[in-house]
């Protein structure tokens, strides 16, 4: 498992869905839980708002997909499942600007 890997994962009250794994590599591989963005399991049929970012087949998934990048999730590494992709190098810092904004640390 590696940084920005996506795996499914049962989100709680949620069906299976692509997870994006955020982290170092020493978490990883240290710890018993990683964090993770949720991302829709349906095609994206609008455009995405200020704390979505966009994946597609380009990073492993079968269509355009929404990630919510607004609340991170620590969960279990062993209930991630089923390595569907990576997160490609272009959108890898998308994704980290709009958790940034979505968070509140760009106002720090």
């Amino acid at each position: 498992m590696k940084p920005w890997d996506i795996y499914t994962f049962v989100f709680p009250d949620a069906d299976a869905h692509p997870a994006v794994v955020l982290g170092t590599e020493t978490r990883l591989a240290s710890k018993p839980k990683v964090n993770v963005l949720f991302c829709s399991s349906k095609r994206a049929t609008r455009q995405p708002t200020e704390i979505e970012a966009v994946l597609d087949e380009a990073d492993g998934l079968d269509w355009t997909t929404l990630c919510k990048c607004d609340l991170v999730f620590a969960v279990p590494k062993e209930q991630l499942k089923d390595k569907r992709g990576c997160v490609s190098a272009a959108r890898r810092r998308a994704i980290a600007e709009k958790v940034i904004r979505a968070l509140g640390f760009a106002g720090i």
